[in-house]
């Protein structure tokens, strides 16, 4: 009777555990959302170059107005874990002044502005003669939290957004256009963690900066422009995790509790219920 007692108590301290555990890894992995409060304002506008891509924040929306031929530049921050998806939409002008047969593109960058791969997504597509607007997107790699100087693995840090028509005729140079970027992420979770971490996240301009700063020439404040201009400063909502947190840790503490319950039931099974007979005096 006992040992069916001790039995289900532990495992109701089990089944406890876990539930608050499970819970735990939720709250943490929820806290990486990649939405985003109201108050601040997506840009209505995209930068010409690297050193002058908008920022924006993942969940919201940039629009832009261009020209076909011009390349559109948006930046975003994206920590260890999360798996972004940019999404453009490009709104061709009326069909008497439409291009024909432009193909239009869309390409990320990471801090290092190396060129990431989709994982899946339509990357690059034709307008066809009676379009009114093209649909664009790219899945990337899931973010690790570090990796080896020869790969080429998506890193925590800024990524750039390039929106451009690929191919053109020159009657369809200087057309009007709008855009619209969005760029969302889902939390992949320990099943894409790695051990190691990076000292800083990819952002660039920070050394640039730091340059700067520390320069005497006459050009300190010239440099200094420049580098206010590379600087990206857009971060996640809650910082930089680098990798800190996974729902391994979970799992990991979880696997614990259940080796000391069974460890106990175990126990509780073998050692027995009745007690020890005496020996007579004699025997």
């Amino acid at each position: 009777m006992r040992t069916t007692k001790l039995l289900a108590t532990a495992g109701l301290l089990g089944a406890s555990a876990l539930t608050a555990l499970l819970g735990a890894g939720t709250a943490f992995a929820g806290s990486g959302d990649s939405g985003s409060s109201g108050d601040d304002k997506a840009p209505t506008e995209a930068g010409t170059s690297f050193r002058t891509a908008q920022e924006v924040e993942q969940g919201r929306r940039a629009t832009a107005g261009a020209s076909t031929g011009d390349y559109l530049y948006w930046s975003f921050p994206a920590d260890a874990g999360q798996r972004p998806t940019v999404k453009a939409t490009v709104k061709l002008p009326d069909s008497a002044a439409r291009p024909s047969g432009a193909t239009w593109r869309i390409d990320v960058y990471d801090g290092l502005r190396r060129r990431q791969s989709c994982m899946y997504g339509t990357q690059s597509r034709a307008a066809a003669p009676d379009a009114t607007s093209v649909d664009l997107s790219c899945t990337l790699r899931t973010v690790r939290a570090w990796s080896e100087q020869w790969a080429n693995d998506p890193l925590p840090g800024t990524y750039y957004v390039r929106l451009t028509a690929a191919t053109l005729t020159p009657s369809d140079q200087g057309l009007p256009v709008s855009a619209e970027v969005e760029v969302t992420s889902k939390e992949v979770g320990g099943s894409s963690a790695v051990d190691g971490s990076l000292a800083a996240p990819l952002v660039p301009g920070s050394t640039t900066k730091e340059a700067a700063a520390a320069s005497d020439d006459s050009s300190d404040e010239e440099n200094g422009s420049q580098a206010g201009q590379a600087l990206a400063t857009g971060e996640p909502e809650d910082g930089w995790s680098s990798g800190w947190w996974s729902d391994r840790w979970v799992w990991t503490a979880a696997g614990g509790i259940l080796a000391a319950l069974a460890g106990i039931g175990g126990y509780a099974l073998t050692r027995g219920t009745g007690r020890p007979s005496r020996v007579p005096p004699g025997m």
